[in-house]
């Protein structure tokens, strides 16, 4: 049975702690926009790399309901998920009812410094008091980046260790897998997907390949084209803005740690479509996001604090940079600090606000948005293991 929590977050000993939700307890949640995170305990990444430690905890995921500010708060708990993989492998209906979230891997009994693939996607009730998991649903091996149709019907998952993208059908709180496409060799990662507004073009990022695939969908039947897109590095988060009109994707180059990466712009207008720009970003993109009116992106850098605390490069904070939309790219217009090792990022719904995981420090960091300024708040909600993944409902 899954555990839960609700209330305003706060640090007490142990590092964190909310109100236990006692049985027939009214639970007010669900009116204001929500964001999703994913929590693990299984794997850190200070060393440099990921490094499995003993767990102190299950595995959960964590709800923030922005109907008010500082949002409210919900964990639920023994939901197992993974930092292995894009922080986009968390993903939510368009009307705000499920959840999807993948587990992509499961640790070898016989080896602590082993996982293997896992193709489990949990499905959670949003509109449950609490919302609660109701199901399992498999996608491909290592199921990993996810995306579901702006009309809520198909939820697509990239499976990294499959080479392959799974398609599912959502029908009201029931998931049903219809068909597996493959996109390219295991080796080659196939991390995240994207689909675009009218759900006809699906982009998706072949992490070690170092392109962009380019996938038609016809009602619930996709098919790989020959199209490859080349951008920069090795690209991992895709997102497709809200008016269709630009694919954009990030990732590192060779993977060092302190050389400054790009975000490579895809104009899906152009016939054929094609990489129009590269906006450099910093050191090690590890996500962004785009706002809903598509005029911001916000991507997060580790800048040095992944890397080991015995590297001459190591720092003690991440970065966020904020972009502004001009014409058919961005341009950058501000950054700011975050915590160590940022993963996700997410607006909210409304535009009003951005949220930041740290994932050493456990935290989620909370920013608001006015226009093209991006302040951040101060408020920090702590959770119950590393932060992993994020999503925010549309």
């Amino acid at each position: 049975m899954n555990n839960f929590w609700l209330g305003r977050s706060f640090r007490g000993v142990g590092g964190w702690l909310v109100g236990v939700i006692l049985p027939g307890a009214a639970i007010s949640w669900g009116a204001g926009p929500i964001v999703i995170s994913g929590n693990e305990t299984k794997l850190e990444l200070t060393s440099g790399a990921a490094q499995r430690v003993t767990a102190v905890g299950p595995d959960s995921f964590t709800i923030l309901d922005f109907g008010s500010f500082p949002p409210q708060v919900i964990h639920v708990m023994e939901v197992p998920n993974t930092v292995i993989g894009p922080p986009s492998n968390i993903a939510i209906t368009p009307n705000g009812s499920l959840a999807l979230i993948a587990n992509s891997l499961r640790m070898d009994p016989a080896n602590s410094t082993n996982w293997f693939p896992e193709s489990a996607i949990h499905l959670v009730d949003l509109e449950s008091r609490p919302p609660r998991v109701i199901g399992q649903v498999s996608g491909g091996a290592q199921a990993s980046g996810m995306s579901i149709t702006r009309d809520g019907t198909l939820a697509l998952v990239a499976n990294r260790a499959a080479g392959t993208i799974s398609v599912l059908a959502i029908r009201g709180k029931q998931v049903v897998p219809l068909h597996e496409v493959k996109v390219c060799e295991p080796a080659e990662s196939v991390s995240d997907v994207a689909v675009s507004p009218d759900g006809r073009r699906v982009l998706a990022s072949i992490q070690k390949g170092g392109y962009l695939a380019v996938l038609d969908l016809e009602g619930d039947r996709l098919t790989l084209t020959s199209r490859k897109l080349s951008v920069y590095g090795q690209p991992y988060r895709v997102v497709i803005t809200p008016d269709g009109v630009l694919g954009l994707t990030a990732g590192t180059g060779v993977g060092n740690g302190v050389d400054r990466d790009a975000l490579s712009v895809v104009d899906l207008q152009a016939k054929p479509i094609r990489t129009i720009d590269h906006v450099v970003l910093g050191a090690v993109p590890e996500s962004f996001e785009v706002s809903p009116d598509g005029k911001l992106v916000a991507a997060v850098l580790m800048d040095g604090s992944n890397l080991a605390a015995s590297h001459p490069e190591h720092t003690k904070a991440g970065r966020m940079v904020i972009l502004e939309r001009r014409g058919k790219t961005y341009r950058k217009v501000s950054e700011h600090a975050t915590g160590r090792i940022p993963e996700g990022v997410a607006f909210t719904s409304d535009g009003k606000h951005l949220v930041v995981q740290c994932h050493p420090d456990r935290e989620l960091w909370l920013f608001s948005v006015r226009g093209t300024r991006v302040r951040d708040t101060g408020h920090r909600v702590p959770v119950p293991g590393y932060p992993s993944s994020l999503r925010a409902s549309r």
